[in-house]
């Protein structure tokens, strides 16, 4: 069954689902023991100006989640390159309203 909306990733593993095996045994336990470690939350200090963490704790306040959660969000995004700043994308809109 194909699914119109998938990212790109999402694509690429259905496209090769044919050719992915079914494992069992150690091998098994050794991927779910790496997905396990890889889920799992680390406490870190961080220190952070006043003035940024009072604004971060307004965002996460008018979003209606804890302002931890908001930087760990954040985080997650910069890492995986899934945070634009704000003139990127309006450059891009211009480009393409342009075109």
């Amino acid at each position: 069954m194909k699914i119109d909306n998938l990212s790109k990733d999402e694509k690429l593993i259905e496209d090769g689902i044919d050719l992915l095996i079914p494992i069992s045994g150690k091998k098994k336990e050794k991927v779910s023991t790496i997905i396990a470690k890889a889920k799992k939350n680390r406490s870190i200090s961080l220190r952070v100006s006043n003035y940024d963490l009072g604004k971060i704790k307004e965002r996460a306040n008018a979003e209606g989640i804890p302002y931890q959660t908001l930087i760990n969000s954040i985080l997650h995004k910069y890492i995986t390159d899934q945070l634009f700043e704000k003139d990127q994308v309006i450059r891009s809109f211009n480009l393409i309203s342009k075109a």
